[in-house]
């Protein structure tokens, strides 16, 4: 069997800690690897090794670390296919959705690239007589991510490229369901000549997160997970005194206006519904028809997703992977077989798939739930799975008042062939991702992902300005010289003296 074991200090070390952590193929429902879970021991050692490679990396050149990342975005691009291997092996997604997923991360070494634009101070002078003052950012120390299963290479490349970009060393702490992808990354990085401890991977569960939120040498905690664990990490990481930015969860609206083109809503839904299976914090998994378009749309919907090949992610034929764990499957599921019990017309149900010659893999199929009222489970929770729900209001106005209502914020989209109802939207509704007819609206690099309400907690948003403003701090010198024609007597800089 496999086993993946921390990266700390620029090798590779043995679990010390006797635990370890199954990880399944999601197409088989076979264990093939253990993971290493960190004890306290073993973080406070990846932590060590992050603070001494500071002493040096805090005050290396731009130069220095953007021509290390420069090749590290080269051997990325090298190994693109085999880093998506691995995602698809231990996620299940598949292999097309594991490639996209390694281009956008691949955007964010890219933005790190250019870190020095990003770095650049400012300078006011003669704010007084003879007196200048420049404001300059540096790295905060050590920093910590801890990502989900999700994504188990892009989210990390979300965070640590541009932590050192900045200055900064990196402890990662990867999802231990698919932590395979997280060894790769650091790897490379290595043989891109990022320097021993700069970047460092350890493995667990909750033993080593309540590590490194207690930790006193770690200053700041970048985080992408559930609203619940969002929400406990930004507490605890701030009443230890870290900065914090904690990404939750979802459930995110599409609304669909009567002059909407129904056949572009509907490959819009069905993508971004389905694709990933459903687990990605920007599904759409809530349509709001709004008119008498809804039996029209709903049936479009049906139509398309009915046709979505369902498989093991290394097969070309496949679309839709199965979901990560056999206890995810099986709680999808229970959203859908109680969808009818609650007033949902379940439009298509697809607890009961398999997929032949695989019949241990967590299969589920593609589920439409219409009608679905507000106070359901399937409606108010977010399901992480490929369940979509479809809602009906009679005005625009009850369409925006029920996203609105949401306690999740993350992102949103509107169909319409009308500027006025979108430009409307953009600025009424109460989300911090906004798509007009762009059915998953996450930003590209250069520009910051970051939902509002419960979908976040932290002051700022992640990569772009806000991930450079994240990982940096602000420095403000006020500076005044004397004239050098005021030199002390006897002391002659060429300068005439002032009479």
């Amino acid at each position: 069997m496999k086993t993946v074991n921390h990266w700390i200090g620029g090798k590779t070390v043995e679990g010390a800690s006797g635990n370890w952590g199954p990880v399944t193929d999601p197409a088989t429902g076979a264990v093939t690897t253990q993971v290493a879970l960190a004890s306290a021991e073993e973080v406070d050692s990846a932590v060590a090794a992050a603070k001494a490679a500071y002493a040096t990396w805090g005050t290396s050149s731009l130069a220095q670390r953007t021509g290390i990342l420069f090749r590290y975005r080269a051997l990325l691009d090298a190994r693109r296919e085999d880093i998506a291997a691995l995602i698809t092996a231990e996620h299940g997604k598949v292999h097309s959705d594991a490639l996209g997923e390694v281009a956008r991360g691949l955007e964010i070494v890219e933005l790190a690239c250019g870190i020095t634009t990003q770095l650049k101070g400012e300078l006011s002078t003669q704010v007084s007589h003879r007196v200048d003052v420049s404001s300059i950012r540096q790295p905060l120390g050590v920093v910590a991510g801890i990502t989900p299963f999700n994504f188990p290479a892009m989210v990390p490349m979300w965070m640590f490229p541009l932590a050192v970009a900045c200055g900064n060393t990196f402890v990662l702490k990867p999802s231990e369901k698919d932590p395979s992808a997280a060894n790769l990354l650091a790897e490379l990085a290595a043989e891109a000549g990022l320097p021993d401890g700069v970047l460092n991977v350890v493995h667990g569960d909750k033993v080593a997160v309540d590590a490194l939120l207690a930790h006193p040498d770690v200053a700041a905690v970048s985080f992408v997970g559930s609203t619940p664990i969002a929400r406990y990490i930004h507490t605890t990481a701030a009443a230890n005194g870290k900065r914090v930015q904690a990404l939750g969860g979802a459930k995110n609206h599409m609304l669909v206006l009567p002059d909407a083109d129904l056949d572009a809503a509907a490959d819009a839904a069905v993508s971004a519904a389905y694709g990933s299976a459903g687990e990605r914090c920007m599904a759409i998994s809530a349509v709001v028809a709004v008119g008498a378009i809804g039996d029209e749309l709903v049936a479009k919907i049906r139509e398309r997703a009915e046709k979505i090949k369902i498989g093991p992610g290394n097969d070309p034929a496949s679309e839709m992977g199965p979901l990560i764990t056999k206890a995810h499957r099986d709680k999808v599921a229970g959203y859908v077989t109680g969808a009818a019990a609650q007033g949902a017309e379940v439009v298509l149900d697809g607890t009961g798939h398999t997929v032949e010659g695989f019949e241990e893999g967590h299969w589920i199929g593609l589920s439409l739930l219409d009608k679905v009222s507000i106070d359901s489970d399937a409606y108010r929770d977010e399901i992480f799975g490929p369940v979509l729900v479809v809602l009906r209001t009679e005005t625009y106005e009850e369409g925006v008042d029920l996203i609105n209502a949401s306690p999740f914020g993350n992102g949103t989209a509107i169909f319409t062939r009308d500027g006025g109802a979108a430009r409307r939207f953009q600025l009424e509704v109460e989300a911090g991702m906004v798509g007009v007819n762009v059915p998953i609206p996450v930003p590209v690099g250069y520009h910051s992902f970051g939902g509002w309400k419960d979908s976040l907690f932290g002051d700022h948003h992640i990569y772009g300005n806000d991930g450079v403003h994240f990982y940096t701090r602000g420095k403000v010198v006020t500076t005044r010289w004397p004239d050098p024609s005021e030199a002390p007597a006897g002391v002659d800089l060429g300068f005439p003296r002032n009479h």
